[in-house]
């Protein structure tokens, strides 16, 4: 891991930060591009990245301390200012009621402005996934035995941290890999918190990797079908349908603990998304086919 990209001087680079601008200048060249090619405003583009980029930390932060509302009231200072903490579904519920407030208000056509966000924030999102990664924010899977496995020693928020409540709930596998002996075994400490045995010695799903992969797929796929829309909407209701399928299986090699049926808090919402996907899709062929 490499929380730290490199300083300049005294200050540090963190990688989660670095893949995030990065993430928001790409997706800020990709929708300037589409508002081009629908004749939209591009100027609208740069001022909706911007409230996107200010509402979608705001949502995701204000999830993360719902979530962690326990912890929040015993140090609200702490949690509130802290460097990590945020929860995607948060920041896309939040930038999505943002900007369709700004959309409407504007009078922008609606479905053509989200047919333009759409590839966009498929790219935008697998790249932040990269941020994860390097950062070893937590955001990892379960353990496993394959090749790529991945050792998280050097994150920011170290496994042995990050997986107790996963092994509370499975106690057997906490045997399996001798969870309780290796994570009492301090064998070092930097800058993020104290390294246990544990830590070094148990490889995880690097479950920021899949999702990248499987956003810039899922990118590739919008990229390709853009051209070919039947009707305005479409790419949009296309983006929530494949994005919330990778999120809800993705969910089940993630440490996220169940919230209803089984089934963790984002695998719920991504039940929602996906519900709300083809409802968009129908209404809109629907709607196509009365006005032809």
């Amino acid at each position: 891991m490499r929380p730290i990209l490199f300083q300049i001087g005294p200050i540090p680079v963190y990688s989660y930060g670095f893949m995030m601008a990065l993430a928001f200048i790409v997706a800020d060249y990709l929708l300037a591009r589409e508002f081009k090619r629908l004749r939209l405003n591009v100027s609208y583009a740069n001022e909706m990245l911007v409230l996107a980029i200010v509402s979608g930390i705001v949502g995701a932060r204000l999830l993360y301390l719902i979530e962690n509302l326990d912890d929040f009231l015993k140090a609200p200072l702490e949690m509130l200012f802290s460097a990590g903490g945020l929860t995607w579904y948060g920041g896309f519920i939040a930038a999505f009621i943002v900007l369709f407030i700004y959309v409407k208000r504007k009078k922008l056509p609606v479905m053509k402005v989200l047919d333009a966000i759409a590839p966009a924030a498929a790219l935008g999102y697998g790249i932040g996934r990269i941020g994860c990664h390097l950062s070893g924010d937590g955001d990892y899977g379960i353990p496993t035995s394959l090749p790529w496995g991945t050792i998280y020693a050097n994150g920011t928020l170290k496994p042995t941290y990050a997986l107790r409540n996963y092994f509370e709930r499975y106690p057997e596998l906490a045997d399996k890999y001798g969870y309780w002996e290796k994570a009492s075994k301090v064998i070092g400490e930097d800058r993020f918190g104290i390294i246990t045995e544990f830590d070094t010695f148990i490889k995880l799903h690097p479950t920021p990797i899949y999702e990248f992969i499987l956003m810039v797929l899922i990118f590739i796929l919008l990229l390709i079908y853009r051209k070919r829309v039947k009707y305005s909407g479409e790419l949009f209701g296309l983006y929530l349908i494949f994005s919330s399928i990778e999120r809800f299986f993705i969910e089940f090699i993630r440490l996220n603990p169940p919230l209803l049926w089984g089934l963790s808090e984002a695998q719920v919402i991504s039940i929602i998304i996906f519900v709300l996907g083809i409802i968009l899709l129908k209404q809109l062929s629907k709607s196509k086919k009365n006005n032809q």
